[in-house]
């Protein structure tokens, strides 16, 4: 395979993602409108902070009982991005490691060198690519020296 993650990137003009300033009331409004499960969050410099799921408000009304209702809605998106939760990769990343990344997340958030958001790359899009790959070179054989075994890259399954 010759792709760089570039051939598999959804660009950010065609990503839908939130700001980090924008409120819980709004945020989860956006959320409910565009049918939104989990979205990445940007500051205004366009620095990556993380993705939101619709779990995340759940769970910090539960965690929070002492705040009140306007508090909540007040509050910005920014306070409950998980950081940890759908981590980003380089535009530089090895496609071994954006298709290991890919096994774990629904999408991949991708930045550059300077974390700057510059779009995603969805598990669907790398599934559909290898399918095509498979469906191409079903009868392309390699033979592994280290398990002494013949294989088909696209086809083989450990």
């Amino acid at each position: 395979m010759q792709q760089n993650i570039f051939f598999f990137l959804q660009n950010k003009k065609n990503t839908q993602y939130l700001y980090g300033n924008l409120s819980f009331a709004e945020a989860l409004s956006l959320f409910r409108d565009a049918g939104y499960t989990a979205t990445p969050v940007i500051d205004f410099q366009g620095h990556y902070l993380g993705s939101i799921t619709e779990g995340d408000f759940l769970y910090y009304i539960a965690d929070h009982p002492d705040l009140c209702h306007e508090d909540v809605l007040e509050l910005e998106i920014s306070e409950i991005v998980r950081k940890d939760f759908m981590p980003a990769v380089s535009s530089s990343v090895s496609m071994n490691e954006l298709f290991q990344q890919s096994l774990e997340q629904n999408y991949v958030p991708v930045v550059d060198d300077r974390n700057i958001f510059i779009g995603i790359v969805t598990r669907k899009t790398i599934i559909s690519y290898l399918m095509k790959e498979a469906s191409l070179h079903k009868d392309n054989y390699f033979y592994n020296q280290e398990t002494k075994e013949t294989i088909n890259p696209f086809l083989h399954v450990r």
